[in-house]
């Protein structure tokens, strides 16, 4: 087996860490690390329960459709990404990567992939001599995104990861890297950038929908039921790193940047960890972090694994207010403004946010055009969930540069 590369001074770097790739309702581990004589190794997982399968093979919609190596099968790719490849213009499914033999299998034979297309973590590298295959979406936990990003430039492929980047802005400097010497393209893959509603959302507050924004706010939390590390990958620090800011949180912290149009200049954050709660053996139960820009807006983000559900967005002007909620979810968003213009909004169906960061993908390694959602973007935000872990640490309030590193 592959062995990991997952570091204690990498999750120090994060100051705290990085947690998961997507919503945890419809993710599903595709991998775990176990330990042996070895180190820690990759060990892929069955088939999760509920997968979707397609029942035949879908076609492909161009002549010039972009193969995709995916690598890690677990519950968000086989039920959110890959049904929505054959939505995309040109995008399919090429090759698959998993360590477990059967769930090879069973995923290729529905979705059409050569038995030689089909790689255990062990034969990954033999990709780079496979013509089929131009790019690679890594949808592992965090705490391999950097390996693997950085092999898959190795082998010459461009590559879609998922958020978070990496656990530690150090790893995300060196997958840009990586990339930029490969001669190849990373994005990452911040959905939200291709939901209508939340496009919709960017452009009214660019025309000053609102007036001139004075706070936002966005709380992203749920109630995690009973687990441990050695269950939930979610829970383990090593995979995981800090808890539910990386994983739910995030999409409240693209929220206040994109919303705003603007860079914190200082944050403060608190967090809290229950004692003797098996799911927050390794992991944080609970973050919250002020915000100030330097216009004088303020940011109030919260974000739990141990609160009832909510995913919202408020932003507050001096002549209105937008409210999201849901803000951020993968269907079934809801959007209005009180104020000076109350109106409710229904700009288009959310699911396109998904072949909608595919498209916009393919279109840039197709034409050469710039990305949305780049490297750059995930080590930003990298960097402000280090100085959000600083200050709840430090108990004090940190003050950042305009790319998000802490001063001083």
């Amino acid at each position: 087996m592959v062995e990991s590369v997952v570091t204690r001074r990498g999750l120090l770097q994060a100051g705290g860490g990085v947690a998961a790739a997507s919503l945890v309702a419809a993710a599903g581990p595709a991998t775990t690390l176990v330990q042996g004589g070895g180190g820690a190794r990759l060990a892929g997982q069955p088939l999760p329960d509920g997968a979707k399968l397609p029942a035949t093979p879908p076609a492909r919609r161009a002549a010039d459709s972009v193969g995709f190596a995916i690598v890690g099968l677990g519950g968000y790719a086989l039920n959110q990404m890959m049904p929505r490849f054959p939505q995309a213009k040109r995008a399919h499914v090429a090759a698959i990567v998993s360590g477990n033999p059967e769930k090879l299998r069973q995923v290729g034979d529905a979705y059409g992939v050569p038995a030689d297309a089909r790689h255990s973590y062990e034969t990954f590298d033999r990709i780079a001599a496979d013509k089929r295959i131009e790019a690679v979406y890594v949808v592992l936990p965090t705490g391999l995104h950097a390996e693997w990003v950085i092999r898959a430039f190795a082998a010459g492929k461009h590559v879609l990861c998922e958020k978070p980047m990496a656990l530690s802005s150090a790893d995300c400097e060196r997958m840009i890297a990586a990339g930029k010497r490969a001669g190849r393209k990373l994005m990452i893959a911040y959905r939200s950038h291709f939901e209508p509603y939340n496009v919709e959302a960017m452009r009214l507050m660019r025309q000053k929908a609102v007036g001139t924004i004075r706070l936002l706010r966005t709380e992203q939390s749920y109630r995690m039921g009973p687990t441990r590390p050695s269950e939930n990958w979610r829970t383990s620090r090593a995979l995981a790193g800090g808890g539910p800011l990386e994983d739910y949180g995030i999409y409240g912290l693209q929220s206040a940047l994109y919303l705003t149009g603007e860079m914190p200049e200082s944050i403060s954050a608190t967090t809290f960890r229950p004692a003797g709660d098996p799911r927050f053996a390794e992991i944080l139960a609970h973050v919250s972090s002020q915000w100030r820009f330097p216009s004088g807006a303020v940011a109030q983000l919260v974000t739990s694994y141990d609160s009832a559900g909510i995913n919202f967005a408020e932003v507050r002007g001096t002549e209105g207010v937008l409210k999201m909620d849901p803000a951020t979810s993968y269907s079934g968003q809801k959007m209005w403004t009180e104020g000076r213009d109350a109106r409710a909004f229904s700009p288009g169906d959310p699911e396109v946010q998904f072949a909608g960061q595919l498209d916009h993908f393919t279109d840039a390694i197709r034409t050469g055009s710039p990305i949305r959602t780049p490297g750059e973007m995930g080590l930003r935000d990298l960097r402000l969930m280090e100085a959000i872990y600083a200050s709840a640490e430090r108990g004090q309030t940190v003050r950042l540069a305009p790319d998000g590193r802490m001063r001083g």
